[in-house]
């Protein structure tokens, strides 16, 4: 029997047709037929194309590392929504009592940890092509100081009014059950002003906590790859890289309580005691109470939140596709690099 030939011109000496893709593109139509001996007819699919790989500094990117701040910043805040009151010195009343607040800490930190997460994305990789690879690789601690800055004063404006409902509400008795009916009592009662009338303060607490919460964070988690884990990051499985992202986040957060404790205590004073002003604060607390007031419970509740929010915030972006946190890289311009 002669052998028959198929499309692309092999021998089949068993008189079945060979399938078609294994010599052509893949664009060929799934739904191609092939003649075989019998005379019946089969169909063989093409080969899934491979999946398109997710690409970093994009629109998505930038998305997912968004809707990653919200989901690791709203929900750990309102979690320890009974240590921030027994922080603000509150008498329990309850388990109720204990989450008194905790929808505007909700709302108002999911805002904030929207902002805060994106744009920090947002304005390292900005920062670090203004100043070029050779700048960065030098001086990266800069690059993730100048980020965090940006990403947190925006931040705190999207926090700033939910933060002033929320401490009344947790500190004025009889001031309101909650975000529902205290921000209208708050805007009926100081305007608008009143809800950005601690926003300089919350810039003081917030500004260098988010810039230690970064800085410190990608420098940890560099410490620890080189020194505790025995190979590269690309090399870890994810369960190991996002063990570190925790490790690194709850050693950050030690750091963030110290740096950012003074102002903390600030604005508690200011948004409960009406008329005040950090004047007053500094003379009623004391340099020393102003330092030290509340600081071990801080400290407890920060390291632990911190380290919760860069491991819910990193598994999200493994989920999606993207790398855990961690690095900076510049864009190369093409032209310059010839030079």
């Amino acid at each position: 029997m002669v052998p028959q030939e198929n499309c692309c011109g092999h021998n089949n000496n068993n008189g079945m047709m060979i399938p078609s893709f294994i010599y052509s593109s893949s664009s060929m139509k799934s739904g191609m037929s092939i003649p075989i001996r019998n005379k019946e007819r089969i169909v063989i699919p093409t080969p899934k194309e491979e999946k398109k790989k997710l690409e970093m500094y994009t629109p998505a990117f930038y998305a997912a590392c968004t809707l990653g701040g919200i989901l690791s910043t709203g929900p750990t805040h309102m979690a320890v929504t009974p240590l921030d009151l027994v922080k603000c010195n509150m008498q329990e009343q309850g388990i109720r009592g204990l989450f008194r607040g905790w929808a505007p800490t909700l709302v108002g930190y999911s805002g904030q940890g929207a902002c805060k997460y994106g744009f920090y994305e947002f304005f390292k990789k900005y920062y670090s092509d203004l100043a070029g690879p050779e700048f960065t690789a030098k001086y990266k601690t800069l690059i993730y100081l100048g980020g965090s800055a940006s990403a947190e004063f925006i931040a705190g404006v999207a926090l700033c009014p939910m933060e002033a409902v929320k401490v009344r509400v947790q500190t004025q008795p009889g001031f309101a059950r909650g975000l529902s009916d205290g921000l209208p009592k708050l805007l009926n009662t100081q305007g608008v002003a009143g809800l950005y009338k601690g926003l300089l303060p919350l810039w003081g607490r917030q500004i260098p906590y988010t810039m230690m919460k970064f800085a410190s964070y990608e420098n940890i988690v560099e410490q620890l790859y080189k020194q505790v884990i025995p190979k590269p990051k690309e090399e870890c499985s994810k369960q190991v890289q996002l063990g570190v992202s925790f490790a690194g986040g709850y050693l950050a957060g030690i750091l963030c309580a110290l740096i950012s404790h003074p102002a903390d205590n600030l604005v508690s004073f200011l948004n409960n005691a009406k008329g005040a002003t950090s004047a007053d604060a500094i003379k009623q607390l004391g340099m020393w109470g102003l330092f030290t007031r509340g600081l071990p419970v801080r400290i407890a509740m920060i390291g632990t939140l911190t380290g919760a929010q860069w491991c819910i915030y990193d598994s999200f972006k493994v989920f999606v596709g993207f790398p855990t946190t961690g690095g900076v890289t510049t864009t190369t311009n093409p032209a310059s690099a010839k030079n």
